[in-house]
C-alpha cells in the first residue's frame, strides 16, 4: 500500500467531487504534500493562486470545520518525517527528494493494470501522437526516439501553434487512435487547449503527469502520475522520464515485431559504424 503524504491526501481529495478551483488547490497540496500541514490558509492560498476564502471552500468542502480542522487531521494522519539528515545541503535535499518520488512511482507501479492498457493503446495506434511542450518537450522527445525504433509511425508534437491541431488532424486521417501526453508545470494552456482538441477529433488522450489533479486531467482518458522534484531552481523531472520509458516497455510488450526492429536496427547501426564501441 503506498503511505507517502502525497498518496495519503489523494486518497483523502478521490471521494470527492471538486470544483475546478478546488481541483487547483488539491493539485498544489499533493505537490507540496510534506509542507501542507505546517501551511496557513493564506500561505496555501498563495501557492495555489486562488483566493484565502476558496481554501476554506475547500476545507469545508471535504467534511471539515474549516482550513485550521484540515491543517490539524493532516498533522495527526500524515505526519512528516524527515528523510533526510538536517545537515544535507540543498543539493542532497533535492537528491533525495527525487528518490522518494521514485518510491512513490514504484508503489503505484504495484499495480500493473494502468500501464498495460496504457501499452495497448499507444501500440495500436498507427501514426502514435506524442505531445510535450515547454518543459515536457525533453520527456517527449525522449520517448519519441526509442519509441520509433519499435513502432512503425510515431509522430511528435514538441511545438504549440495554430499548426498542432492540423497536425492531430492529419495524424487522425491517417488512422491515428491513441495520443501520449507529457504534461508538467507550470502547465501551459495550450497543452490542455491541444489536448480538448485531441478528444474531440476522437483520440484516446494518455497523459504522464506531476499529479492526478493537474489542469489535464479532465481531457485525459488515462492519467498516469509521476511527482517532479521542486527543491531546485527548476523542477526535475526523475519519475516522468522512467515512468515514459515503463510505459516505452508495455507498449513493446504489444508490438511482435519490436524485437525483430530492434535487432534490424543494430544490426544496420554496426554496419554504418554508428555508435563507438
Amino acid at each position: 500500500m503506498n503511505d507517502s503524504p502525497a498518496a495519503r491526501l489523494q486518497q483523502l481529495f478521490e471521494v470527492h467531487r471538486l470544483t475546478p478551483t478546488q481541483r487547483r488547490i488539491a493539485h498544489c497540496m499533493v505537490r507540496r504534500a510534506a509542507d501542507v500541514p505546517f501551511l496557513s490558509s493564506v500561505e496555501l492560498a498563495e501557492l495555489a493562486g486562488v483566493s484565502q476564502p476558496s481554501v476554506t471552500r475547500f476545507a469545508v468542502a471535504l467534511g471539515f470545520d474549516g482550513y485550521p480542522a484540515l491543517r490539524k487531521h493532516l498533522r495527526e494522519v500524515a505526519p512528516v518525517e524527515p528523510t533526510t539528515p538536517a545537515s544535507a545541503n540543498e543539493y542532497q535535499q533535492a537528491v533525495e527528494a527525487e528518490i522518494e518520488n521514485l518510491r512513490h512511482l514504484a508503489q503505484l507501479l504495484a499495480d500493473p493494470a494502468p500501464i498495460e492498457r496504457a501499452g495497448r493503446l499507444l501500440a495500436a495506434s498507427r501514426p502514435l501522437l506524442v505531445l510535450g511542450l515547454r518543459a515536457a518537450a525533453s520527456q517527449a522527445y525522449g520517448f519519441s526516439y526509442f519509441a520509433a525504433k519499435v513502432h512503425s509511425d510515431v509522430r511528435l508534437l514538441d511545438e504549440g501553434g495554430t499548426m498542432l491541431a492540423d497536425r492531430v488532424d492529419a495524424a487522425v486521417r491517417a488512422g491515428a487512435t491513441a495520443l501520449l501526453c507529457f504534461a508538467l508545470p507550470r502547465h501551459p494552456k495550450e497543452v490542455v487547449d491541444a489536448l480538448a482538441y485531441a478528444k474531440s477529433a476522437g483520440l484516446t488522450v494518455v497523459t504522464v503527469a506531476d499529479s492526478t489533479f493537474a489542469p489535464v486531467a479532465k481531457h485525459s482518458d488515462l492519467l498516469l502520475p509521476a511527482a517532479v522534484g521542486e527543491g531546485l531552481a527548476f523542477d526535475t523531472a526523475c519519475s516522468p522520464m522512467l515512468l515514459g520509458r515503463v510505459l516505452l516497455e508495455a507498449m513493446c510488450d504489444n508490438l511482435p515485431e519490436a524485437q525483430a526492429r530492434l535487432e534490424e536496427f543494430d544490426g544496420r547501426a554496426a554496419e554504418r559504424g554508428l555508435f563507438v564501441e
